[in-house]
């Protein structure tokens, strides 16, 4: 990230901080962060109970399901979802190798999805002569940028960006003349994204959370996209089991809460709670599937590295996803997405980072560059210890030999000459 880039990214963090300020200080917050807190400990506790309830959940509501191991599995799973789909459609021969991309007429419409972009799925379909077209304008924005477009934010993917560089980003991939306003940015952004997946059959989204009784899938957002991608034939899923509740009750808890710390609002636009493929018992009460909306729901379950953290630093899965953290965190403030990995943003990403990939790809996430200083504990909804998690986590690293070479130096001055210099 440039100078430039990351003094926008701070004002719209200070934005942000201070518009939810009164908010999150309300009792009535307070009380709702106590019971999510309650909510996530009870559910990461009895974790692997409440992905066997949700299995069976998901087959009475018509939900398809599977479980991938890590990233390649799921995204191999998602491929063979949209080949079965449009070989369904006709549209899809498959005597075409993966390699000649030949596969343009498929278009999949993406939601904003922070597991979506751990397992890089957007690179993934490219590679297989995919389309994918992010509905999100944020992220579709980042995705029109081509290059150097890591998002910065879970919530805000390119608040890093003025209004100018979004006007010159857009108009350039557009090849069009939109003036430098938020608004009619948006419209222009809007219409071409509507008219690119018009033809479009498969939505692809993560959720906010899993409701493992009653196997409903809630999702929230502000522009109204995901309400689009759910009424698409074929509705793609993708969730960590770290986001798994019991109840669709302790499921949009979290969701409310998680737009508190995000974005300073009460409540955020919608709230879409999915529960199976579309249907209707409007004659005869007969029940008959496929109405408006999806025909076919599919749920990825994925573990990439989870099941590890449950054992060692458990903590680490009750984030909620709201980006509150890294809002004050002195590190990423300085030097932005470089501290974490992937759409892991800050501390807990560079964490993770350790289980998801490996010990290597940790400390060059930014596992020594933490200053270990609390304050994303402090602003965090669910109050993840971070710190002690990267001492945890750096003592492994060491142990392996990842550590910053210097640290030798001062080691043996402070043996020999009771002194760091």
């Amino acid at each position: 990230m440039n100078k430039k880039e990351l003094e926008s990214m701070r004002n719209s963090f200070k934005t942000v901080y201070d518009k939810r300020k009164e908010l999150l200080s309300n009792p009535q917050t307070k009380k709702l962060q106590e019971r999510v807190i309650n909510i996530r400990k009870e559910a990461i506790t009895n974790n692997k109970e409440l992905l066997e309830i949700a299995k069976k959940s998901f087959k009475e509501n018509d939900i398809d399901y599977y479980f991938a191991e890590d990233d390649s599995k799921a995204r191999d799973i998602i491929y063979n979802i949209i080949k079965e789909c449009a070989n369904n459609e006709g549209i899809f021969d498959e005597g075409i190798s993966d390699e000649d991309n030949n596969n343009d007429l498929i278009t999949i419409a993406k939601s904003k999805s922070n597991t979506l972009g751990e397992i890089d799925i957007s690179k993934f379909l490219k590679l297989k002569g995919i389309s994918l077209i992010e509905t999100d304008l944020g992220d579709r924005i980042l995705q029109l940028k081509r290059k150097d477009n890591k998002p910065i934010h879970p919530t805000g993917p390119a608040v890093h960006l003025s209004v100018n560089d979004i006007a010159e980003i857009v108009n350039n991939a557009l090849d069009k003349n939109v003036p430098a306003e938020p608004k009619a940015i948006m419209e222009l952004v809007r219409e071409d994204v509507l008219k690119k997946i018009a033809k479009s059959y498969i939505g692809l989204s993560g959720a906010n959370a899993v409701a493992s009784e009653d196997g409903s899938l809630v999702f929230v957002h502000n522009e109204g996209n995901i309400s689009l991608i759910s009424l698409m034939k074929t509705h793609i899923v993708v969730v960590g089991i770290d986001k798994f509740v019991p109840t669709i009750e302790d499921a949009i808890s979290i969701a409310k809460l998680e737009t508190n710390y995000a974005t300073g609002s009460k409540v955020t636009s919608y709230i879409n709670v999915v529960s199976g493929p579309s249907k209707t018992a409007d004659i005869e009460k007969k029940l008959i599937k496929n109405m408006y909306g999806a025909e076919k729901v599919a749920v990825i379950i994925l573990d990439n590295g989870r099941f590890e953290a449950l054992q060692s630093v458990n903590e680490c899965l009750l984030c909620i996803g709201c980006g509150s953290c890294i809002l004050s965190c002195p590190v990423y403030n300085v030097i932005g997405n470089e501290f974490g990995f992937n759409n892991c943003f800050g501390g807990r990403g560079v964490a993770m980072s350790n289980f998801i990939e490996d010990t290597k790809t940790s400390f060059d996430s930014g596992l020594y560059k933490c200053t270990l200083c609390g304050l994303c504990t402090i602003n965090c909804p669910v109050l993840i210890q971070t710190n002690s998690i990267i001492e945890k986590v750096r003592e492994d690293s060491h142990k392996k030999g990842f550590y910053p070479k210097a640290h030798d130096k001062i080691k043996e001055n402070i043996k020999n000459k009771g002194s760091p210099y």
